[in-house]
């Protein structure tokens, strides 16, 4: 129990300070005998801050709660 909250609030503490990133994807348009045409698709992924000090509240709690049971 208590590895899986310390867990939760590492997560948490990482998602409340970067709040997204960019997911670069390559995709082949074209592949001409030599000739290779490829495109670069960026896919920006964001998650609000809050959900991170959610699961930081909850890895709190839980980390808490494994202490008082052991």
């Amino acid at each position: 129990m208590k590895t899986l909250a310390i867990i939760l609030i590492v997560i948490g503490g990482i998602m409340t300070v970067f709040t997204g990133f960019t997911l670069i994807t390559k995709k082949e348009v074209a592949d001409i005998g030599p000739l290779e045409i490829n495109k670069e698709e960026k896919t920006p992924i964001y998650w609000s801050p809050i959900t991170g000090g959610i699961l930081l509240a909850a890895g709190i709690i839980a980390f808490v709660a494994s202490r008082r049971t052991a």
